[in-house]
């Protein structure tokens, strides 16, 4: 696990400065506390920083293969490293380290740019060939190593974090007003989008080839989840092949030279993660727990039953308001705004961890492969409903309510009736979309700024979750949620939180539930196993009911959620009114604070239920203190700082 960055300059004569590297590397030093590695050519560099996990003495990297004209540089783990390396060397290529990074260079002097389908693991990398002058850029199926990349007219820049990139003296820092519209709609920029208008994400599962003559080159996807139930199997069958596939899963990720341990929140999918795990390893696994004073969001006292189940070497950490009041780490790590607000107890419990260890399993993934949220249920729910609805009915009095409707969140549940009738007017793809929307029209019409709305010029954020969602079978409403979540939420809100957080202190986390073998397994698991009769997780909870200390399997999910609700009408007003509601604040070149100080009065007055909404607007309006230059949004270049929920996983 690391930090690599780059440049590719359009003009081969023109040198990447050392200067320049070594400030991109230095920007993100916390992804590698352990070294430094830089290489140079005409009018191409890059930079590494190491976290040494596999062969600690000779995996430095930048690594080339035995001449040096394929140099490269990985961000992450391969899985499979040995038996990929068992095949080079039958076909005669010689290993100088044990590193399962060599394996690249090896496998691309074979294979090319598809020596990606070759791999499993976790990665995002770099790779340089001399003789071509081309640069071949990576990220992992699932996207669990980020990669973004700036272009221009005049060079490439790539970096693992945007800091890495903003370290580059040229780059041009212009807000894109469709990511803070994403943002404020679901909570996170997603797709291949970021806050900044000419960086770009490198997709999951995609390869980026260009040379200083195709900068501007798109990249090419290499693998696709598909949702597709096999109804051969019997339910014994499948829950024998998942049970063998979540143990030889887990076997390969304990792969390294330190010790492994693990998150453990109490739910089911981080206390299978440890049960398999304990089964394992001759020592006691170290496990970690988060959890807060107020009960109702704390899973503290099942994680003590897990760990003592298991016999772990168990710690734990209590958050408090006073730990998420200072937003500057949350800023400074994500890079940009990123309002998933169990990010901060993600923060504190990678921190706890790294006390102790460099590398732990987390249970992240369970959801998405086996139909864990409470949302699936409900929204199978509506799924029937629509279907026994004529279109007519839909599209005309069911919607026409849905306009009329109140945002009533004082009412009984069973009277919030908004969003259920919006869905059941929409079709099934837009629906889910509406479901996951932390901020839906009119209400974020009224908070973003005029300039930033008339500049969205009607683009939809939801269309990158409603397009997975129609792609999957039109008969298995189950099947386009977990698409979408799998192409959406899954890499650029959960596994985000955990990169970022985890790297905030050179912590390795490897989340084997989301190995693609295993997904690409669940994802053909009937939709009846999943969710049966209301009961999410059915199969999971199948397999480990008996493993685990009563209770733990059938307790409802809870997720990784923080009373923010609560804390923002008490220990959080004064952040909130001195950092949103301030004149001086450059939040309000994104959002109308008028509009933001109503939300907020309601919400404090409990008369609404903001508190998602209110959060993202606070970590917001703390980005944009630390980034945006005095000029307006879309302005062009600036000289802002280069870089001083929907609760998901299962992470801690």
């Amino acid at each position: 696990m690391c930090g690599i960055a780059g440049v590719l300059y359009r003009d081969v004569a023109r040198p990447v400065a050392p200067g320049v590297l070594e400030a991109m590397g230095r920007a993100i030093a916390h992804r590698g506390p352990d070294g430094e590695g830089f290489f140079r050519a005409d009018g191409f560099g890059m930079a590494h920083r190491r976290l040494a996990i596999i062969d600690l003495d000779g995996g430095a990297q930048p690594m080339g293969n035995e001449d040096g004209s394929v140099q490269v540089v990985l961000n992450g783990e391969i899985y499979n490293f040995q038996e990929v390396r068992q095949g080079l060397e039958a076909r005669g290529h010689r290993f100088r380290t044990r590193s399962d990074t060599e394996v690249l260079v090896h496998l691309y002097e074979d294979e090319g740019e598809e020596l990606v389908s070759r791999l499993r693991g976790m990665f995002a990398f770099a790779l340089w060939d001399a003789r071509k002058r081309r640069l071949l850029l990576a990220r992992d199926r699932v996207g669990l190593k980020p990669l973004y990349v700036y272009r221009d007219a005049e060079k490439l820049v790539f970096g693992s974090e945007l800091k890495a990139i903003l370290a580059h003296p040229e780059i041009d820092r212009a807000i894109d007003p469709a990511a803070v519209d994403e943002y404020l709609a679901l909570g996170m920029i997603g797709g291949d989008r970021s806050i900044f208008r000419r960086v770009r994400k490198l997709p999951a599962a995609h390869v980026l080839s260009v040379t200083a003559d195709s900068l501007d080159r798109g990249p090419r996807r290499f693998w696709q989840f598909r949702v597709q139930a096999d109804p051969a199997r019997s339910l014994a069958a499948w829950c024998e092949a998942v049970d063998a596939k979540i143990t030889e899963t887990v076997r390969a990720h304990r792969i390294a030279d330190v010790p492994v341990g693990a998150f453990l929140s109490g739910g089911l999918d981080s206390s299978a993660m440890v049960a398999v795990q304990s089964g394992l390893d001759d020592e006691p696994v170290r496990t970690f727990s988060i959890g807060f004073r107020e009960a109702a969001f704390s899973e503290l006292p099942q994680a003590r039953a897990v760990a003592r189940r298991f016999g772990t070497l168990h710690r734990e950490q209590v958050v408090t308001p006073e730990a998420v009041q200072s937003l500057e780490d949350l800023v400074h790590y994500y890079d940009e705004p990123f309002a998933d607000a169990s990010a901060v107890p993600t923060l504190l419990v990678s921190r706890l961890a790294r006390q102790e260890v460099k590398v732990v399993l987390s249970g992240d993934g369970g959801d998405e492969a086996f139909g864990g949220y409470r949302r699936y249920a409900h929204d199978l729910g509506e799924a029937w409903l629509r279907r026994r609805l004529p279109r007519w009915l839909r599209r005309g009095p069911v919607a026409a309510a849905a306009r009329w409707w109140p945002k009533a969140d004082w009412l009984p549940r069973l009277l919030r009736a908004k969003t259920l009738l919006a869905n059941l007017a929409s079709e099934p793809a837009q629906a889910y979309a509406n479901t996951l929307a932390l901020c839906r029209l009119p209400l974020r019409h009224e908070l973003l700024a005029e300039d930033v709305w008339a500049a969205l010029d009607g683009r939809d954020p939801s269309r990158w979750i409603a397009e997975p969602y129609g792609a999957a079978p039109a008969d298995d409403p189950l099947a386009g949620m977990i698409a979408a979540d799998v192409a959406t939420l899954l890499p650029d809100d959960f596994l985000t939180k955990v990169d970022r957080a985890s790297m905030s202190c050179g912590l390795e986390v490897r989340p084997p539930l989301v190995d693609h073998e295993l997904l690409e397994l669940a994802a053909t698991i009937p939709s009846q196993y999943k969710v049966r009769r209301g009961q999410t997780k059915w199969l999971m909870k199948r397999l480990f009911r008996d493993r685990l200390p009563e209770g733990i399997a059938d307790r409802a999910k809870q997720g990784f959620e923080m009373p923010i609700d609560r804390w923002l009408r008490g220990p959080l007003r004064d952040v909130f009114e001195s950092t949103v509601l301030s004149p001086t604040s450059r939040v309000a070149e994104l959002v109308n604070q008028q509009a933001v100080r109503r939300v907020y009065r309601a919400h404090v007055a409990k008369v609404g239920r903001h508190g998602n909404v209110l959060w993202s607007l606070l970590v917001l309006a703390r980005w944009a203190d630390t980034y945006l230059p005095p000029s307006r949004v879309d302005g062009g270049a600036s000289s802002a700082p280069a870089a001083a929920s929907r609760s998901g996983g299962d992470v801690g």
